[in-house]
């Protein structure tokens, strides 16, 4: 006998299917389904100009955004050398990772629930770093916030951008979009 397997679905993800979509709709009117706004892609990127000295601190930088995105991300490379930063073309520079579908919604999680009330002098998002085609851009100056990162173990402290992109058409609905994701937004 075959048994039913229940499949895990993220908290968010289940909380976006049964009452944000609701919400959204309401809100702004939505004929369609397919107009309500949902989030695409969350882009972690994390910039290593100290690499350029040591490429022993590339790798390290690598693996820390390998465990806060539980993905292995790819690292980015210049395009140009520049003779005064001691910086050749093709040496690593950064490390990106995309994710999407679940993995997406765990690290949002993560984010709104453990990582950002762990900021130190938290004070809220900006409501205004939108780039008016509905994607979010955040930054964060220590990489130590994520759980995944034991503090006892990391030679270098990091900042990195967070970039989510939603299919809202303005501001105003991805805004609101985030808003029932509960991210902590300043009030203006």
């Amino acid at each position: 006998m075959a048994e039913a397997q229940t499949k895990y679905e993220p908290r968010l993800k289940t909380q976006y299917r049964e009452s944000i979509r609701a919400a959204m709709q309401e809100k702004f009117g939505y004929t369609n389904e397919m107009q309500i706004p949902r989030i695409e892609k969350i882009v972690l990127n994390m910039g290593i100009g100290e690499a350029v000295a040591d490429s022993k601190k590339a790798a390290a930088a690598i693996k820390d955004l390998t465990a806060i995105a539980g993905q292995k991300p790819v690292a980015t490379k210049a395009r140009n050398s520049i003779a005064g930063f001691k910086l050749r073309e093709g040496m690593v520079v950064g490390a990106k990772v995309t994710l999407r579908k679940d993995r997406m919604y765990e690290f949002l999680d993560r984010l709104i629930t453990v990582a950002l009330p762990r900021v130190k002098d938290f004070r809220g998002l900006k409501p205004t770093s939108f780039d008016g085609r509905g994607n979010y851009a955040m930054g964060l100056k220590e990489h130590l916030v994520f759980p995944e990162i034991n503090y006892d173990q990391i030679d270098q402290i990091w900042g990195m951008d967070i970039i989510v992109t939603t299919t809202a058409k303005t501001d105003e609905e991805a805004r609101e979009l985030l808003r029932q994701f509960q991210f902590p937004f300043t009030q203006n």
